[in-house]
């Protein structure tokens, strides 16, 4: 991506401008909450399928995300090939059976009871695609010679909640799956050792008896999320 030799500041006039009158601002930042509060971590999908070009234009979307240094340090494999879904999850439920048999600890699983998850992980076959997401601990000049990525957990982690939203926004679904390691993916699906997955997201359609825990709806009240000093 990078060339040595062309590494230098370059300013450029702000080249998009979303301005609102000050009247539009609350009633533009209001709308966006009801979309967004809409939004479920869903287990049960159908067996609508979604077309390829929506989740390009979604992941295109988490590209334009803030990063350390503009490195830009994450990867995004998308996945609808069935064979490949079966081995993921059957490699993620073996991960997840070490976690539920004691990995996690006491403490850990009493967190997840109200969740009401398990090592059974059918989302990760039923759902139409998976995208893995993989965080890029360093990149490559164009001659091949390394250099370091900076704020690569922040900078993934700000890409995958525009990756979400932009789901979320295009009509669909989805769960995040976060095991610790999923070290299988790498090789599974081709990715280097800079590479680290930090999470499969499964997306689609709901199912039409869908459910969600009830717990998952208790959001935190904003003055127990923020403080405002003015």
């Amino acid at each position: 991506m990078f060339a040595r030799e062309k590494i230098e500041y370059e300013a450029l006039d702000l080249p998009d401008r979303s301005e609102l009158e000050d009247a539009e601002m609350l009633p533009a930042a209001r709308a966006f909450y009801e979309v967004m509060r809409r939004r479920h971590t869903v287990r049960d999908y159908a067996g609508r399928p979604v077309a390829r070009e929506v989740i390009e234009e979604c992941i295109r979307t988490a590209g334009t995300a803030p990063s350390g240094a503009n490195h830009q340090p994450w990867h995004f494999v998308a996945i609808s090939d069935p064979a490949l879904k079966k081995r993921i999850r059957e490699a993620a439920e073996e991960e997840e059976r070490q976690f539920y048999d004691g990995g996690a600890g006491d403490e850990w699983l009493k967190a997840l009871e109200p969740i009401g998850t398990n090592d059974h992980k059918p989302h990760l076959e039923e759902a139409p695609w998976l995208i893995v997401v993989f965080a890029q601990r360093w990149g490559q000049f164009d001659d091949g010679v390394r250099f370091k990525n900076y704020y690569v957990p922040e900078s993934t982690g700000i890409a995958t909640g525009f990756l979400l939203a932009a789901l979320h926004h295009a009509g669909l679904v989805s769960l995040t799956h976060t095991p610790n390691p999923m070290k299988f993916l790498n090789q599974l699906l081709g990715r280097p050792d800079s590479e680290k997955a930090t999470m499969i997201i499964a997306v689609g359609h709901p199912a039409a008896d869908a459910k969600v825990p009830k717990v998952a709806k208790m959001k935190k009240p904003l003055d127990e999320i923020a403080t405002v000093l003015a």
